[in-house]
């Protein structure tokens, strides 16, 4: 069986295990994805067309911008899965389970023409064959790893509570951070709970389970619990 779980550890010191995912559903995911992008690159050749060399020049910009950061942007606002990923139930992560982010998906797509070396995705077969968890070139570059999306929500539900505005505008990856806190708070025990949301009581404000209870607060505002 080409598909196998992996355990990690992520930055919080839990230990979830993910099913990374072989070269048989990557392959059909590459393929809807490629399906989808010829389909963009006829909508952008007929209207282009009619404007010459202009349009012929806009169209190259267009299709070197589809063909390269279409996956990048799916990745990254897209919960780690381009359409032809998600459709297979596929997602891209970072090798301790935490989402993908821009640098990471940026290399890992961009050194996409060295998995195609020598012909026919030559290089990053031979790399996803030889390596335990199906990397190709781009992934052991990047740090990323490409795994099944049923298996990667090791916590729990966020809780609901009484949404709180968090006093300070937070990057997306303190976001995120705050979002992963609330829904693993199941799978910790109280004092490890303390512990973590004490690391930011400078945000909360709040000692011991004050602070875990305004971090979920936090979360619940952040998704859009209002």
């Amino acid at each position: 069986m080409l598909d196998t779980y992996r355990p990690v550890e992520t930055p919080e010191g839990v230990e979830i295990g993910l099913r990374v995912a072989g070269p048989v559903p990557r392959l059909f995911a590459a393929l809807l994805d490629l399906g989808i992008r010829v389909l963009v690159y006829v909508g952008l050749a007929i209207p282009l067309g009619i404007f010459g060399r202009s349009g012929n020049g806009l169209y190259l910009i267009g299709l070197f911008l589809v063909e390269w950061f279409y996956p990048v942007v799916f990745e990254v606002k897209r919960g780690g899965a381009t359409p032809g990923k998600k459709s297979l139930g596929l997602i891209v992560l970072h090798r301790d389970g935490t989402p993908v982010g821009w640098s990471a998906s940026v290399i890992r797509n961009l050194l996409r023409f060295a998995d195609f070396l020598p012909a026919a995705y030559g290089f990053g077969l031979a790399a996803m064959l030889v390596d335990r968890d199906f990397r190709r070139l781009g992934d052991l570059a990047a740090g990323t790893v490409v795994v099944h999306r049923d298996t990667v929500a090791a916590g729990t539900r966020v809780p609901a509570a009484a949404p709180l505005r968090p006093p300070v505008t937070l990057s997306l990856d303190e976001q995120r951070a705050v979002i992963e806190f609330a829904e693993r708070l199941g799978t910790w025990p109280e004092a490890r709970a303390t512990e973590l949301a004490g690391l930011v009581t400078p945000l909360t404000s709040g000692i011991g389970s004050e602070g875990v209870a305004r971090l979920v607060g936090m979360a619940n505002w952040l998704l859009g619990r209002r």
